[in-house]
Parts: C-alpha cells; sequence; structure tokens
C-alpha cells in the first residue's frame, strides 16, 4: 500500500457486523488500509459494528451475504461483480465461507485477487462440509490465524504451504492495558455483576454454546478446595444453555457463586476483577482471542490444552493448559493459580504481558496483513506501518 491517488481498493467480504473477533479483524483491517493509504470496502448485512468501519474511514455496503441459501450466494456474486468493477477493486478479502463463495465466483469474473483468512476449525460432520468449507483455501493467499490453522488447511484441504500466511490475532495494548483501567470501572462491574467484596473471582469469557466449556468450569467449581469463589460466566447466547447452566449450578448447590451476566463493552475491567481467566473449550479454538486479552491485562489465564491456545500460552509460564472437559484438571489448576503469593501472580502477569506484546499485538497483525496484500499486488512486502 501506498500513498498514492490509484492506490488499490480492497473489499472485506463477511455475513454481517456483529460483535464478534472476525468482525473486530475487519475494522482492524479497515484502519490499517485507510492509513496505509489505500481505500477499505466493506460488504456485509449490517450491524452495530458498521460506524465501527466508517469511523476507521472504511465505507460499507450493505449486502444479503449472511445467507447461506444457494440462490442468494449466486445472485450476491453477480452483486458483488459490480461493486468490483465500479469500485475499480484490487483485492478481495473474504472471511466467511458463505459470503466466499460470492466473492470467489466474483472474483473469477472480474479477474481480481482473492484472499482469504481461515478463521475457524470447521466441522466436516456433515458430507458435504468439507467442500462447502474448502472455498475458505481457495485464496491466491490463505491467511491462517495459527499454526494449528495453518496445519489444519493443508492436511484437509493439501493446499500447497507456500500459499498460506500465519498471521494470529492480535490485541490493542494501549486498550488491554492493566495501568489504563480505572478502579471506578471494575467497582462499576462489581456492583452490576453482584461480585461480593474480597471474594476470588474466575472468569470465562465466550459466548453461551455446549463447546465453550462453562458447564465444565461450573463443575470444577464444585471441586475446588475453597468455597468462597465466585464464578462469573460473561457473554450472550441461547437462553436454553444459560437455563441449563442455572440448573447445574444450582444441582451442586452452587446457584449463589455463579453469575451469568451477558456481554460486556468493558471486556478490560472484566478482566482485571478476574483473579483467573479460564478457557474450557473442549473443541480446538482456531484462536482464542480472550487468552491474549487475559493475558495482555496481565491476568493468570488457565486453557484447554488444544487449538490456538497451545501456540499462546506457556504452560507454567504464562498460563497453565489442562485436558479439555476434565473438571478434576481444571479445579487443581486454579486451587494452584488463587494459592499464588502476589509476588508470583505479578511475575506470572508480567511474562504473560510481554508474550502478548512480542507477537500477539493489533499491530503486527495490520502490518503482517498489508504485506500480503502488497505480494498479491507485486508490491514485495515493504509496507508503510500503519
Amino acid at each position: 500500500m501506498i500513498n498514492d491517488p490509484d492506490a488499490p481498493v480492497v473489499l472485506q467480504i463477511l455475513p454481517a457486523l456483529g460483535t464478534g473477533g472476525v468482525e473486530r479483524g475487519t475494522v482492524e483491517m479497515t484502519e490499517a488500509i485507510t492509513k496505509a493509504g489505500g481505500r477499505a470496502l466493506v460488504a456485509s448485512a449490517g450491524g452495530p459494528l458498521v460506524r465501527a468501519v466508517q469511523r476507521a474511514g472504511g465505507q460499507h455496503v450493505t449486502l444479503p451475504l449472511a445467507s447461506k441459501n444457494p440462490f442468494t450466494i449466486w445472485r450476491n456474486a453477480g452483486r458483488l461483480a459490480a461493486l468490483i468493477r465500479a469500485e475499480h477493486v484490487a483485492i478481495v478479502h473474504a472471511r466467511s465461507r458463505a459470503p466466499a463463495w460470492s466473492a470467489w465466483l466474483a472474483c473469477r469474473r472480474t479477474g481480481v485477487h482473492f484472499l482469504t483468512t481461515y478463521h475457524g476449525a470447521y466441522s466436516e460432520a456433515l458430507a458435504f462440509k468439507r467442500r462447502y468449507n474448502s472455498v475458505m483455501a481457495r485464496g491466491e493467499r490463505v491467511i491462517a490465524i495459527s499454526r494449528f490453522i495453518a496445519e489444519l488447511i493443508a492436511r484437509r484441504h493439501g493446499v500447497d504451504p507456500g500459499r498460506i500466511r500465519v498471521i494470529p490475532r492480535g490485541v490493542d495494548p494501549a486498550i488491554f492495558n492493566p495501568d489504563a483501567v480505572s478502579a471506578d470501572r471494575i467497582s462499576r462491574l462489581a456492583q452490576t455483576w453482584r461480585v461480593p467484596d474480597g471474594a476470588p473471582t474466575v472468569m470465562l469469557p465466550g459466548r453461551l454454546a455446549g463447546w465453550k466449556g462453562q458447564s465444565v468450569l461450573i463443575e470444577a467449581l464444585a471441586l475446588l478446595s475453597r468455597r468462597d469463589v465466585c464464578c462469573v460466566l460473561v457473554g450472550g447466547g441461547r437462553k436454553r444453555i444459560a437455563k441449563r447452566l442455572i440448573a447445574q449450578a444450582e444441582r451442586l448447590g452452587l446457584a449463589d457463586r455463579v453469575r451469568l451476566v451477558g456481554n460486556t463493552d468493558d471486556m478490560p475491567a472484566a478482566m482485571m476483577l478476574s483473579d483467573v481467566v479460564v478457557h474450557a473449550s473442549t473443541q480446538p479454538e482456531a484462536f482464542g482471542r480472550v487468552v491474549i486479552e487475559a493475558q495482555a491485562m496481565g491476568r493468570p489465564v488457565i486453557a484447554s490444552d488444544l487449538g490456538g491456545p497451545v501456540e499462546t500460552v506457556e504452560d507454567g509460564v504464562t498460563g497453565w493448559r489442562v485436558p479439555p472437559g476434565d473438571p478434576g484438571a481444571l479445579a487443581a489448576a486454579i486451587d494452584r493459580a488463587l494459592a499464588q503469593t502476589p509476588e508470583e501472580r505479578a511475575a506470572l502477569g508480567a511474562r504473560a504481558r510481554a508474550s502478548v506484546l512480542a507477537h500477539y499485538t493489533k499491530q503486527a497483525m495490520q502490518e503482517a496483513t498489508l504485506g500480503v496484500y502488497a505480494e498479491l499486488l507485486g508490491l514485495g512486502v515493504a509496507v508503510r506501518s500503519p
């Protein structure tokens, strides 16, 4: 990317602009493209982060890209092809499967560069799923968000490793900075969530889903050596799952110590309220952004020993890893974390934050992705830092 009136136009494609990691990554790259002198377009069905795209200097185009209907996918290909021609798009960057099929077809029609980011360890439980997923491996370059995903792409889809670029997700260390969170912000959350003063607090951030491990954490809570620990489950989800978790807590006599608080718009303060942050997924996470967010805040992290967190948590050094779906092992790790002295906690937190600053920042992700754009356009990999 260069500051030039004819600088390339990059069009990012995703289903909708909700509040997840894919969506935040889209906004972050919109900012990077704009600051590097390019034009940033985003096509989606819309959502709460449309304004964030616009504030970052991008232009949003509303299309029904969340649909998996084959007819709609086909029609979207025509809409995207028209947009590509009208806006002189040079690169289409697809971030999710259904819209990626439309984007792939549109790029074949228009001859522009097609790039994908493989964001998930997509299920292949049904026979046709591998073909459906394969569009995410059809980019001229395929960005894998972890080494785990890079190996999965090569194994499942036979992608030449020379086409794969490993670019981990990143956090903004100015936002996820323990020194930047005021005591008032933490106190407000504690009051809203009814966290008892002085109670050790264990938090699991993540949407309510069976494989995210909330039930494993509740089971582990019943096995802890101490009975004053407050468990906070941060994230929205289906009501039936919330009811199931509440019933589980009641059955185990933990109803007064488990909080289901929904989503929060102040995750840094939520992290600071926590004595331990838990990632308990029972299926592999492609990356696990909440792990590096907690580490950036200097929090002790306990993560399932599979998927992306294997790369971001150095066991016993920047956190702990435990077998997935094992409440006993998780309880033992929580007991170990809560038994640390203040000096031990501070040292572990400092090591964890240093690891994030060295490997997992937003700026590093932006620069590496701009490098892939430049590579596709034949501009080399030396791009001006955003």
